[in-house]
């Protein structure tokens, strides 16, 4: 059967461990390939070759390598959401400049583990109704939750929680992107100490 070129869902959901072993050993190789070679050169071919499965094999479980890079896009986000979701479920530092700094590093780490698969995976992708609705339901539920912690915490100043919650999240995610997965990154902790005092200095400015 010749592959579908044109869907983004994988084709088997694995039942047995061994499957899923399959799928992960896909994944894990597609990610160093598209981070080695970029999207246009990351064939599905090299995927199956580092995976050491046959190419039949690897069309057994997504179509194309869009679907691949989908899959691994949408990891990437659910790892981000649950990580951020951890540190709101559970005991806050009173300091509002402790509580930015706990969020901005959680996306650092996010962001630290292949910055190069992450820059293929958001400027290079395919984009498509269902992936970039769940990236915006992803951003919402974000926002929603920073929001409602603005509004409680007495050291917040700014009048317009939503606005700041939108501005907040974006700031610390398109930095963490475009800083860390750059040819030439910034440090780490400079980057932390000064993303974490430009936000803490907005959100404690009464206007």
């Amino acid at each position: 059967m010749a592959p579908d070129h044109r869907g983004l869902t994988p084709r088997k959901q694995p039942r047995q461990a061994r499957a899923e072993a399959t799928r992960q050993r896909i994944l894990t190789a597609a990610a160093h390939v598209f981070a080695e070679y970029g999207y246009a050169a990351g064939t599905t071919n090299r995927i199956a070759a580092r995976a050491r499965v046959s190419i039949g094999s690897l069309y057994q479980y997504y179509p194309n390598k869009d679907a691949i890079l989908a899959e691994l896009l949408i990891r990437h986000l659910d790892a981000g959401a649950a990580a951020v979701g951890e540190r709101l479920d559970g005991q806050l530092p009173d300091s509002l400049e402790e509580t930015i700094r706990l969020f901005v590093r959680t996306s650092i780490d996010n962001h630290l583990d292949d910055p190069q698969l992450l820059r293929v995976m958001a400027e290079q992708g395919p984009r498509t109704p269902e992936l970039l609705d769940k990236v915006a339901r992803h951003h919402r539920a974000r926002v929603a939750s920073v929001q409602a912690l603005f509004e409680r915490h007495p050291q917040v100043r700014v009048a317009d929680t939503h606005v700041a919650a939108r501005l907040a999240v974006a700031t610390i995610e398109l930095l963490a992107h475009q800083l860390l997965a750059a040819p030439d990154p910034v440090d780490v902790t400079r980057f932390e100490n000064e993303l974490v005092a430009m936000l803490t200095g907005y959100l404690t400015t009464e206007r």
